[in-house]
């Protein structure tokens, strides 16, 4: 059986301010009205004899993979938790581990989970192809066949044909400069490393054994350890941690002498950057792609992304990105969008928020946006799903005023428990143990005016919480 893993581990940084390590591009409506997580989980379900996905993720992000699942609708094969980061050799290994406990036979297909692909039944094909390798005992890559020289891209040299559409790996390369991709494309025999494979997932286990050996040790405990956790996997942190850090390419796929190659077209793309986004997207008759309410004259070969809470007007530019949120704005030429990582850098040095956070921020009970703050004070306006409830808990160093705005919420302060309803409000004092939920089949919205020495995030004290949180 095919066991499709989707690796969504990733932060996409380049895509700022879009893009921030609690909503990365994996989870946005890029193109099209679904995720790219979607599209993936979707693009998986549709290939032949395809099981439910299992998905690795980042504890963080768990919350988010449940539900953007759940809304497409695709069975879940597993959410593994990674407790730390350490790259995608490890990552997959766990999943080779999970697959391989219920199918000792599986054939896995990894996945990145923020990948575009155009042409899905020359995606299919593909697939079938590498599956006819992987039976033979292939660990194959995806190829894609360049259509210019990129530099973003590591490249696979394909030797020998091996039959089925595939060719065994003559080498991998690493990202070339301008004049060596342009060989790479006119030589014919380069292809982009997809970073998407097929193998069999006790083959990709053996080749462990034989090539990273603490790895394959270090994530055989790291499962065993696991626990279930509503529908997340808990993987054992103290044994994932000491696994070393290393990428597939570098951990298996140059070292085995078993390593394929299945070239393909189908309109793949990582969404890397700005201008990769823009050169997908459909444009108008001057190249540009307008999103949101956009008012322009003169401009050419632009993207202009607005937010929902203003209009952007140009005049007269050429090549530019524009992409504005409640927070924070970009304006960038088209060749200079892969620095943007740049200003992620320089927004951690400074110890500011804006490459972590959206204004808006979602919870599994909902969402918070932070429509207004001062020194002493912030307001903020929360949405609680139906049948939600926040946690338990109190602070050290902030009182809260709650005004229900629509929707009926029930409230715990200290010993009285009560119902809130719409045009009513509350005080909780600095100390009391409070809790909101949503009983009702409506979401419960509510205006929170928070005073005190303190307002961050990290003055929360749960003793009590459905969600699993600390």
């Amino acid at each position: 059986m095919l066991h499709p893993v989707i690796l969504s581990g990733g932060s996409g940084s380049r895509l700022w301010p879009l893009s921030r390590q609690n909503m990365p591009k994996q989870f946005l409506s890029l193109v099209g009205d679904l995720s790219l997580f979607q599209e993936t989980v979707r693009r998986a379900a549709a290939l032949p004899q395809a099981q439910s996905p299992v998905t690795v993720c980042s504890e963080d992000h768990r919350f988010m993979v449940g539900e953007q699942l759940q809304a497409t609708g695709v069975g879940n094969g597993g959410i593994l938790l990674e407790p730390v980061a350490r790259n995608t050799a490890p990552a997959i290994a766990l999943a080779a581990w999970h697959v391989a406990a219920q199918d000792p036979d599986a054939t896995m297909l990894v996945l990145p989970a923020d990948h575009l692909i155009e042409d899905e039944a020359a995606f299919r094909e593909a697939v079938v192809r590498a599956i006819a390798l992987a039976e033979q005992g292939w660990l194959v890559a995806f190829g894609i066949r360049p259509d210019y020289a990129e530099t973003g891209y590591g490249y696979i040299l394909r030797g020998e044909a091996l039959g089925d559409g595939g060719y065994r790996i003559e080498r991998f390369v690493e990202k070339p400069d301008l004049e060596t991709a342009e060989r790479y494309v006119a030589d014919g025999a380069y292809a982009w490393n997809s970073g998407m494979f097929l193998f069999k997932a006790q083959r990709y286990l053996d080749e462990l054994s034989r090539h990273a050996q603490p790895m394959l040790e270090a994530t055989r405990a790291a499962y065993a350890a696991a626990e279930s956790d509503l529908d997340f996997i808990r993987i054992g942190k103290e044994a994932f941690a000491a696994s070393p850090s290393d990428s597939i390419d570098y951990a298996v796929m140059e070292k085995t002498d078993r390593a394929a190659v299945v070239p393909v077209s189908c309109g793949w793309s990582d969404i890397g950057s700005w201008s990769s986004l823009w050169s997908v997207a459909e444009r108008d008759e001057d190249g540009n792609r307008y999103e949101g309410d956009v008012i322009s004259v003169d401009t050419r070969d632009s993207l202009v992304r607005a937010s929902d809470r203003r209009m952007i007007a140009t005049i007269g530019v050429e090549d530019l990105v524009i992409v504005d949120t409640a927070d924070a704005t970009l304006i960038a030429r088209k060749d200079r969008v892969q620095d943007v990582k740049t200003i992620v850098d320089k927004l951690k040095a400074a110890g500011r928020q804006e490459h972590l956070f959206h204004r808006k921020v979602y919870r599994p009970w909902g969402s918070y946006d932070s429509i207004d703050m001062g020194e002493r004070f912030q307001v903020k306006r929360i949405v609680v799903k139906p049948g939600a409830a926040l946690s338990l808990q109190k602070h050290a160093h902030r009182a809260e005023h709650w005004i229900v705005v629509s929707g009926t919420a029930e409230v715990t302060c200290d010993d009285k428990v009560f119902d809130l309803h719409e045009n009513q409000s509350t005080y909780i004092p600095l100390g009391s143990v409070h809790r909101l939920r949503n009983r009702g089949a409506e979401p419960v919205e509510l205006i929170e005016v928070q005073s005190g020495s303190y307002l961050g995030e990290d003055d929360i004290v749960r003793l009590e919480d459905v969600y699993g949180r600390d």
